[in-house]
């Protein structure tokens, strides 16, 4: 039993013995050991020359990263809060993503941008995003989003090993959730879903800690007979349509739900591959639950309002039945 902290530290503990190439650099991660505990102790056992403290720039982080990725290291640059991407998105989607592309596959960029997204209590807009969508959208990246301390470490292991760059979003929520790793070597594949519950009636679609609530609201559903096929995305770019795919036309009935906005969000993403290419599966319109159109409150009475819920979820599918 470990905690998803706990298990991205062994994750990355492990990819640090194994391979000298692999270094972390980020805000705090020497001095304090990461602001939710993801670092610590890696200072003592790899040495400041390998957990870097660096300015509070995001700029400076993901440009020296691209830079160490493309002289043959393998780093992985903490972004602290995911919110504060912005700051450094050319970075993000002019050099990172296209170098590969742009150089003629001369060059590869094996780097990991960790990312810590999510609602937390009275985070306000600067620092609860869930901004997932906006990386779905760039050719060249890689996204995962783990739900559980199981996945977090495999698919940490695998984007550190990954010649691609990869957006590594860490929910704030799950930090502290504990759960089952496996003691052997194991890598959680990319680009892979996970039936987390096999059903009949409904294909139910999430990831990261919306997931949980998925799972609260899949139980609530199976009490009113409606059973349930629960999937974990674990990877948004690139999708498992043949996972998604193969659900649906099991089922004939489709709802994703996600923490992010509702608009443009991975949802519409989904929604669009099943409309395209599998229409004739749907005995019933696709639900798709989201956030609402706006910047997050900062007031907890609105912040409640705002949040996704398994309530929200099971109110919404049950409109189809």
């Amino acid at each position: 039993m470990l905690t998803f902290s706990q298990a991205t530290l062994e994750a990355m503990d492990e990819e640090m013995t194994r391979d000298e190439r692999v270094f972390v650099m980020g805000e705090d991660i020497a001095r304090q050991g990461g602001i939710f505990g993801q670092f610590k102790g890696l200072p003592n056992k790899f040495g400041k020359e390998r957990v870097i403290d660096t300015p509070i720039s995001e700029t400076a982080i993901v440009g020296a990263a691209v830079g160490a990725a493309l002289a043959g290291m393998r780093p992985v640059a903490d972004m602290h809060f995911a919110d504060f991407m912005g700051v450094c998105m050319d970075e993000i989607y002019n050099q990172m993503a296209k170098i590969h592309y742009m150089f003629g596959g001369q060059k590869t960029m094996p780097m990991v941008l960790r990312a810590p997204d999510g609602l937390i209590n009275q985070a306000a807009a600067q620092h609860s995003q869930s901004i997932e969508a906006w990386f779905q959208h760039v050719p060249g990246l890689k996204v995962v989003i783990p739900s559980n301390p199981a996945d977090a470490k495999g698919l940490l292991k695998a984007a550190i090993r990954d010649d691609n760059p990869v957006i590594y979003f860490e929910h704030k929520a799950l930090f502290s959730m504990k759960g089952d790793v496996p003691e052997e070597e194991y890598i959680t594949p990319i680009g892979k879903a996970k039936v987390v519950k096999e059903g009949i009636d409904l294909t139910l679609i999430s990831y990261s800690n919306t997931m949980h609530l998925a799972a609260q609201a899949a139980e609530k559903l199976e009490k009113d007979g409606i059973s349930v096929e629960l999937i974990d995305l674990r990877t948004i770019s690139p999708i498992d349509k043949e996972t998604i795919l193969n659900s649906v036309a099991k089922t004939s009935r489709l709802a994703i739900a996600h923490e992010a906005v509702k608009q443009g969000g991975v949802g519409g993403e989904i929604a669009a591959i099943v409309a395209e290419e599998g229409l004739d599966y749907l005995d019933a319109p696709i639900v798709r639950i989201g956030a609402p159109f706006t910047p997050i409150p900062f007031a907890r009475p609105l912040e409640q309002a705002y949040r996704v819920t398994s309530d929200k979820i099971y109110k919404a599918i049950k409109q189809i039945f």
